[in-house]
């Protein structure tokens, strides 16, 4: 198999013996993980450390991890991360509360406390909605709709023509229809 068709739970547990593979999930989930921290922290280097400190915490804890019928490597690397945003995000704030603020555009483009936990919760719920479609339809609405990968890409990455692509994201969101 090569890397790229590996599942993700398969390289997570093949890097506890060779550490180099974690890679592999970095290379996947990096940007997708750092624009799930950006919207918590709206700072791009605040959300650079989260994804590193996440993506820590996943090796580090990646003995632990078990599939569940409903939840994936993804569904729980996201909950890692938006947890992990989200304690950075109180953090800065109880810092600004604490201290006047020598630069204020630090904390200008911080979210409201209704915001970020809006935010996490819809990351949760549509990750545990995702969980519910089969693997071949979780794979292109993630990838569409949620990574913005363009229609002919996926097509590609998935080796299927492109109207069995379009058919695949219409199945998929008459089940997440049904399942709302």
């Amino acid at each position: 198999m090569t890397p790229i068709n590996l599942s993700d739970e398969h390289i997570l547990t093949s890097s506890l013996s060779n550490p180099d593979t974690f890679g592999l999930l970095i290379d996947r989930y990096q940007e997708a993980f750092f624009r799930a921290a950006y919207s918590v922290v709206r700072q791009k280097e605040e959300a650079e450390d989260i994804v590193q400190e996440a993506f820590t915490n996943m090796y580090l804890h990646g003995g632990k991890f078990e599939k569940q019928a409903h939840a994936s490597f993804k569904s729980w690397a996201y909950r890692i991360v938006i947890n992990t945003a989200i304690s950075h995000y109180r953090k800065l704030k109880r810092a600004r509360e604490r201290f006047a603020p020598l630069d204020p555009e630090i904390y200008d483009n911080l979210a409201g406390d209704e915001d970020f936990a809006k935010d996490a919760e819809r990351r949760i719920f549509t990750d545990e909605l995702l969980g519910e479609l089969p693997e071949d339809l979780r794979r292109v609405v993630e990838a569409h709709y949620m990574e913005g990968t363009p229609y002919k890409a996926i097509a590609t990455a998935e080796g299927i023509p492109l109207s069995t692509l379009k058919m695949r994201l219409f199945r998929a969101k008459k089940l997440l229809k049904n399942l709302l």
